[in-house]
């Protein structure tokens, strides 16, 4: 190892975060976690990451410590895997005059009023939107579009995303949305709500690299209002025109962005025969996307990531023509999970094809219907040589992962009823 070091501006607290620090190990260099709060990240301390406190809200701060680093040892990249710090890691990457993606084009990227601006005036489908900082100016942009999808203007993960149904809900949900100050990282967020056409055409992603479309992902949702990811089969199975067209798309998109530096989820539905853009992410996928790539395609996009910071070649290739779905445990109802797990994580492994069952929660532990990401309870992954396969697997396995979740008694008596 050449005891130079990758620093991680905090982290998404499962997933590609662990990944992240994994890779850079692989790769000869030293990974230090960067963060406010380490008790955030259990996986830091059972994996040895060496972990700095810092205010990673003050750029200023966040200097200072890296540069206190540097002086004792060379860094020699910067990367995040969480949304909420991709400016902050981009702003540090090019201080220290490493590479990364551009700071003022992350930023506005970030902030979906402006990234919807800058995508319809360059021609890139969007759905129809307003952009709005009172209930009263929310209830009038949707005065004749109803249904609507109302939003905050910067979040992740589904957060305060709402399907409403009639002018009071969209006057409600964007009370709640202006009440809240902060995001649930303590991070500050503008006081502006987005008011948007709901689309019904098929939910995709496209996994871009650069400016090349790498695979496109086909998206389940959970039941509306909300729009939980509850589960992703990749490659898509798609006609071949169809697949162009929503890779044409993300990359116009990527392109009119500013970015085109290393990796970007790009969100899209079909409209008729158009793709329209729902959001540009200007970092990797979340929910395990990145590895069901890896394990179908055999494209390490984490691996290309740390590469890009390290500013080495950085070319995700597929190697494989594999299939790979993974499905999100979630509940409708309130409950409990089960005092053991083992045995309903055993049956969901012995499912053929699975290659990965975690459950999230603890034994005893209360559990409740989804509203965001945060309400996911663990997850399959299940990797086959055929779309259909993979999927099948997938939902077999996860129906036994259920098996663990008891309804409360009130909700018992209601399903006898």
């Amino acid at each position: 190892m050449s005891g130079r070091l990758l620093l991680l501006v905090e982290s998404n607290t499962t997933g590609t975060g662990r990944l992240f620090a994994r890779r850079a190990v692989e790769l000869g260099v030293v990974p230090v976690l960067l963060c406010a709060d380490p008790d955030r990240y259990p996986y830091a301390a059972e994996d040895g990451l060496r972990t700095v406190v810092t205010d990673t809200a003050d750029p200023d701060r966040l200097a200072a410590t890296a540069e206190r680093l540097a002086a004792d040892t060379p860094v020699a990249g910067v990367l995040t895997s969480s949304e909420y710090y991709v400016p902050a890691a981009a702003a540090l990457a090019a201080r220290l005059g490493l590479p990364g993606p551009s700071a003022d084009a992350v930023r506005a990227c970030r902030d979906k009023a402006e990234q919807r601006r800058t995508l319809a005036a360059a021609g890139v489908g969007v759905p129809t939107f307003a952009v709005v900082s009172t209930p009263a100016a929310a209830r009038s942009a949707a005065a004749h579009r109803m249904p609507v999808v109302v939003k905050p203007s910067q979040g992740s993960g589904s957060l305060g995303v709402r399907l409403c149904a009639d002018l009071d809900e969209v006057e409600a949900h964007t009370r709640t949305l202006l009440a809240a100050g902060v995001n649930e990282r303590g991070v500050a967020v503008p006081g502006r709500v987005l008011v948007e056409e709901y689309l019904t055409g098929a939910e995709y992603s496209v996994e871009v690299f650069g400016t090349e479309a790498v695979v496109t992902v086909a998206k389940h949702v959970g039941p509306l209002p909300s729009f939980v990811e509850v589960g992703h089969d990749l490659p898509a199975a798609l006609p071949a025109e169809v697949e162009r067209e929503l890779g044409r798309t993300a990359v116009r998109a990527v392109t009119a962005l500013g970015l085109g530096w290393g990796a970007a989820h790009v969100e899209l539905r079909l409209d008729g025969a158009s793709a329209k853009v729902i959001e540009v992410n200007p970092r990797l996928a979340g929910g395990m996307i990145p590895e069901l790539v890896r394990r179908a395609c055999g494209a390490d996009l984490v691996r290309a990531q740390v590469l890009a910071a390290l500013g080495r070649p950085a070319h995700p290739e597929h190697t494989g023509r594999g299939r790979a779905s993974i499905r999100f445990l979630t509940t409708d109802r309130d409950g409990v999970l089960a005092p053991d797990l083992t045995g309903a994580l055993a049956r969901a492994r012995a499912v053929p094809g699975v290659a990965e069952a975690v459950l999230y929660r603890s034994p005893g532990e209360p559990v409740g219907p989804a509203a965001d990401f945060r309400g996911r309870l663990g997850h399959v992954i299940a990797v086959a040589d055929r779309a259909a396969a993979a999927a099948d697997a997938a939902e077999l396995a996860v129906a036994e992962l259920a098996g663990a979740i008891t309804p409360t008694a009130t909700d018992r008596e209601e399903a006898l009823t």
